[in-house]
């Protein structure tokens, strides 16, 4: 296994991490003071836009990166490889669950405003609470194994399983059914309605910034989880 120093260039991960937080406390900012266009029906809600998008943005990248690592992992064998994989897949659900939740308090105060519901089972709500179902059993089939080999190589078979599910329960079965969700039928997203042009200067930027914290986070974690491996298998160290 490599030593840690080659598992990130700290140069770069401490460029990131002052772009990262400068980014992410302009959005902040922006999101909560700035002034935003009166959208119909979202109104002042709209500054969700700017936390829950790129949380969905942010998970697609993770569980692509995840695949990724699953596919080297397959070919080499290389134990990093695996905790690769499963550390982005992690995050991933991590970053899709707080997608769900902000999704939810969205939906309460503009879809459902005056029904006390906070979900109704809309397609987009629907296929997204299935693809996390998918990778949370990802995590129990990796603890369902014992043999570190083993493990490895059944649970990259399933994840590329699960990253091909992902742009059909996200984005092409949604598309398909009538949706209140921006990107249903006959409800375009980034439309005028949900995403004014004022509003991209904030937008965009975001994205960016939470695929960078993702990326940190990320970082860190695989060198953690490398350093217990190291313990693990050599325990005078």
């Amino acid at each position: 296994m490599p030593a840690s120093s080659s598992i990130v260039d700290l140069r770069v991960y401490r460029l990131v991490r002052g772009a990262v937080i400068l980014v992410l406390t302009s959005i902040v900012v922006a999101g909560f003071l700035g002034s935003i266009p009166q959208l119909d029906i979202l109104e002042q809600s709209a500054r969700n836009l700017y936390f829950h998008v790129p949380m969905w943005f942010t998970l697609m990248g993770a569980t692509i990166l995840s695949a990724y690592h699953s596919v080297r992992y397959l070919q080499t064998g290389e134990p990093l490889r695996d905790i690769r994989a499963r550390e982005a897949a992690w995050l991933a659900l991590i970053f899709g669950l707080l997608g769900i939740v902000t999704g939810m308090v969205w939906a309460r105060f503009t879809w459902y405003v005056g029904t006390g519901k906070w979900w109704n089972f809309d397609p987009k709500q629907s296929m997204a609470a299935v693809l996390l179902l998918i990778y949370g059993a990802y995590f129990v089939l990796r603890d369902s194994i014992e043999e570190r080999e083993t493990r490895g190589r059944i649970a990259a078979v399933y994840n590329l399983f699960a990253v091909v599910t992902m742009p059909f329960l996200l984005y092409i079965i949604p598309r398909q059914l009538p949706s209140l969700h921006p990107g249903g039928e006959g409800s375009p997203a980034f439309s005028q309605t949900d995403l004014a042009p004022a509003m991209r200067w904030v937008f965009y930027p975001s994205v960016l910034g939470f695929l960078g914290l993702f990326w940190l986070l990320y970082t860190q974690r695989v060198r953690l989880a490398w350093i217990r491996d190291q313990l693990r298998d050599e325990p005078d160290l």
